[in-house]
């Protein structure tokens, strides 16, 4: 590969949930860093990586115990699922992402050449939409949880503004929606 490092870490997938570290993925990777030096958390989506057409893929470090990142807004906006959201909050200052770069070796351009050519008819024959169709509901699903969520937070908040609060019939729909 022509670098001189030893890379040294681990990976894991979060398949539909985007690259960020978990808590335990966060308990994982400080404790590996105390003991082994460089030490890094890759993660791969390969849900998204799949829906996108392009490698969903990130890089970690954890800051150490009793660092206090300085205060900046997210560094890239992405997606999380409501189930997920409160563990990515409670963990995102204790960790930061590493600039990634990756490569195709010519080794790797002959085998995906062997295997596009053996395989490219049942490109023909798959959409991406029928391939996808648990994410893409998933993703729906998630969004209106969300809506419904936001909704009523701001509900709740209406009497004092003076807004008028939705009537049940609007939230029957976007519920059924996402449920049919």
């Amino acid at each position: 590969v022509g670098r001189l490092e030893n890379a040294i870490g681990w990976y894991h997938s979060h398949p539909g949930y985007g690259c960020w570290l978990s808590g335990i993925d966060v308990s994982t990777q400080m404790l590996n860093q105390q003991f082994q030096e460089p030490f890094v958390a890759v993660v791969i989506d390969p849900t998204r990586t799949i829906s996108a057409g392009k490698v969903n893929l990130g890089a970690f470090r954890t800051y150490p115990k009793g660092y206090k990142p300085p205060d900046e807004g997210p560094s890239e906006y992405q997606t999380i699922p409501l189930n997920k959201i409160e563990d990515f909050g409670v963990h995102c200052k204790q960790y930061y992402a590493l600039e990634v770069s990756y490569f195709k070796s010519s080794l790797d351009r002959k085998l995906l050449e062997l295997l596009w050519n053996k395989y490219w008819v049942n490109t023909l024959s798959s959409s991406s939409l029928l391939t996808n169709a648990d994410y893409t509901t998933g993703q729906v699903f998630d969004l209106s949880e969300k809506l419904e969520q936001s909704e009523a937070q701001l509900g709740r908040g209406s009497f004092m503004l003076g807004l008028e609060t939705h009537d049940k019939k609007s939230e029957d729909k976007l519920a059924k929606a996402t449920r049919d």
